[in-house]
């Protein structure tokens, strides 16, 4: 049986315009009656996730920023931090590229770098991250580290910024998390991680639990969950880690297969 369900956001459970499926109310209640657990899996800020699900606060699981920080009801269940002069490093290394902006995400704010305010881009920016500072310079800053972001409005993140932490592969994470998003987190931390510590704390085992997802920020995700979904849109190579393919994102696809999952008695 089905007990915990991890779905990605964009490109995933939102749809093309980016909204939650209508029926997605009817559906996160028929898994409250069921003890069913869902918990949003994804990139995003923990308080951009919050925006979205606001009414659902104390039920959901938020596996925010790629899985490095983990939180329920309000509460930090456990994180992943970058030690604070590495962290600096890997941000300054691309800082005087043009058309890449650096977001320093730490545990409750979100920085960017005053002379590198990516103005026009805001808009795309804070669709991930809500509570946003810009800052002077990263040395005053209290907050602890948990991931470094570096975005390109031009959807060639694959080419322009993932061969430029060439010499971060082996000794941090680097992921393409969209065609417009490069993060960089400690080795080993991820959504996968996430969901294994989430089982161990929970006392679930993989097959007991379900993951949707597009990108190759979902990769270690699919890995530790038998019910393994990729959207139809999905990037390729995530297709081929997952086990199953969902319809797409514009279907409304994770509401799709969730719905078979109840009518199956899977959950």
């Amino acid at each position: 049986m089905i007990k915990l369900i991890f779905s990605d956001m964009d490109g995933t459970l939102l749809d093309e315009n980016g909204q939650l499926p209508v029926e997605f109310p009817a559906i996160m209640e028929e898994l409250r009656t069921r003890g069913v657990m869902f918990a949003p899996a994804s990139g995003r800020q923990y308080y951009s996730l919050l925006k979205t699900f606001k009414e659902y606060e104390d039920q959901f699981v938020f596996v925010s920023d790629n899985g490095t920080i983990v939180r329920h009801q309000g509460k930090e269940l456990f994180s992943d931090i970058i030690e604070r002069q590495k962290a600096k490093e890997i941000f300054n290394s691309v800082n005087e590229i043009d058309g890449i902006y650096n977001v320093f995400c730490g545990k409750d704010t979100v920085y960017l770098l005053k002379g590198k305010n990516p103005e026009p881009q805001m808009e795309e920016l804070m669709k991930y991250f809500r509570s946003v500072e810009v800052v002077d310079s990263f040395d005053a800053i209290v907050d602890e580290p948990i991931k470094i972001s570096f975005f390109t409005p031009n959807a060639d993140a694959a080419e322009k910024i993932f061969p430029l932490f060439a010499p971060y592969y082996d000794s941090m994470q680097v992921v393409l998390a969209s065609a417009y998003w490069v993060d960089v987190t400690n080795k080993g931390a991820n959504k996968g991680m996430a969901v294994r510590e989430l089982q161990k704390r929970l006392g679930l085992q993989p097959e007991e639990c379900a993951a949707f997802g597009d990108y190759m920020n979902d990769l270690e995700m699919m890995g530790a969950v038998h019910y393994s979904y990729a959207m139809e849109n999905a990037y390729p190579p995530l297709k081929e880690a997952a086990r199953f393919v969902a319809p797409s994102n514009a279907e409304h696809g994770v509401m799709k297969t969730i719905q078979s999952f109840i009518d199956q008695g899977l959950c």
